[in-house]
């Protein structure tokens, strides 16, 4: 009687799944394949974070502390035994290898999840950067913060000492989407209340608020009455909105810009700018076409199908910001908002699931809830498909749904109360300079 040689077969390895980036996609994304039996999951982000990026402008405009709109990852999952965290950076991929490069190594995945986010794209002058920071990150959000308050400080000094209006009282936003037109709303609504009462030599309700947009009306992505509202809100605020304008310079003293369709420039004294025009996708997507000649569009997204993976590789998934994802050929892509990142974590989770049990997977359908913007108290734009209307309603339903979606109850609680003692009093609870660097400038 022979005895058989053949091994027993060993407990089979649970299938990994590698997300990168712990925003709004990537988060949903752990969230999906948390407790999935026989699934791994490794997230990997460079900060240790996840930031509610929507109220990132509240932490600039001194509004709330960083840690009231972002959430320590690993706290979010402590409870998920299948979720690993790491806080590393990733340098590169491998689709061919199945492996992913960071700097903390390389890591295999049987499944890989992009979702890197964007950053500003200051269009071919990131020179630009240094007088001009964007509003990502907290740390670009307290350098704002930092910047704003210190112009106010500077002016006081020269004002205590004779000197004339000064030009640091003049700010100068880049950009008349959501984020410019939060951004100027609440900068004038600080100017002309917050501070009106601290200063001695100086009056803050005269500081200079400018909005400055490319093209011919503010929030391009809502409907025109919408936008037109937005710039009726701002005047009212005491903000300059200038349209049709475009930057050709940023030295750290002034701008220089010139009008749609004219040649003529004009210098624009502003010592403090905060860029709110355009974004770009991770580098990754660059090194992607050029490593593997993945088609990207315009903005370099790389472009999806309806399954939402690279194109040839059908367990790499690219979501948010760093996919160009059309539901219809001819149709456009998805806008860069933080429900189309979320409805996609939800879908790629599900769609892993599927796939791992064998089953059919439906192409990923956006249902659109909406956009809005707020310009200030009680101010505010929605639309929801032909359902349009601004104010107090308007501003109400921005708050609600924005603290609905903050994670942690913490982070809740502190807010409403944040929020409710600036409306009550006009107060912001966060004017804090935490570094002063006044010789090479705001």
């Amino acid at each position: 009687m022979e005895t058989s040689t053949q091994p027993t077969p060993g407990p089979k390895s649970p299938t990994r799944v590698v997300v990168v980036g712990g925003g709004f996609a990537g988060l949903n994304v752990a969230k999906g394949l948390a407790g999935c039996s026989g699934v791994e999951v490794v997230l990997l982000d460079r900060r240790n974070h996840h930031l509610f990026q929507p109220l990132l402008y509240q932490v600039a405009m001194a509004g709330l502390s960083p840690a009231e709109i972002a959430t320590p990852i690993r706290s979010i999952f402590r409870r998920a035994r299948n979720v690993q965290v790491l806080m590393a950076e990733v340098r590169g991929v491998l689709p061919r290898e199945h492996r992913v490069v960071t700097d903390a190594g390389e890591i295999p995945y049987d499944f890989l999840v992009l979702a890197c986010g964007a950053e500003h794209s200051y269009f071919g002058h990131d020179e630009w950067e240094r007088f001009a920071p964007g509003l990502k990150t907290l740390e670009q959000a307290t350098e704002i913060r930092r910047r704003v308050l210190t112009a106010f400080e500077r002016a006081e000094v020269e004002g205590s000492q004779g000197a004339a209006p000064s030009p640091w009282l003049t700010f100068a936003i880049v950009g008349g989407g959501p984020t410019g037109v939060e951004l100027a709303g609440t900068l004038g609504e600080i100017a002309r209340f917050t501070l009106s009462r601290d200063f001695r030599h100086i009056d803050p309700s005269a500081a200079r608020v400018i909005l400055i947009e490319a093209g011919p009306r503010l929030l391009p992505a809502f409907h025109e009455e919408l936008g037109a509202q937005a710039r009726r809100d701002l005047e009212s605020l005491g903000v300059q909105v200038w349209t049709g304008c475009m930057v050709r310079a940023i030295d750290g003293e002034s701008l220089v810009l010139a009008r749609s369709g004219g040649s003529d420039e004009e210098r624009l004294p502003a010592k403090s700018v905060i860029w709110a025009a355009g974004v770009k996708p991770s580098p990754l997507n660059a090194a992607l076409h050029t490593a593997l000649d993945i088609p990207l569009d315009r903005q370099g997204r790389v472009i999806v199908g309806p399954d939402l993976t690279l194109p040839g590789f059908d367990d790499v998934f690219l979501l948010g910001d760093q996919a160009a994802c059309r539901e219809t050929p001819d149709g456009p892509a998805l806008p860069g908002l933080a429900p189309v990142a979320m409805q996609q974590g939800r879908w790629a989770a599900r769609a892993i699931r599927d796939r791992l049990r064998g089953r059919k997977i439906e192409p990923f359908r956006y249902i659109d809830k909406g956009q809005m913007a707020t310009i200030g108290r009680k101010r505010a734009v929605v639309e929801f498909g032909r359902l349009r209307f601004s104010g107090l309603l308007a501003w109400w339903l921005w708050l609600v749904i924005h603290i609905y979606y903050l994670i942690g109850f913490k982070n809740r609680f502190f807010v409403i109360w944040e929020w409710a003692y600036s409306y009550l009093t006009y107060h912001r609870g966060a004017r804090l300079i935490t570094k002063r660097d006044w010789q090479s400038g705001p």
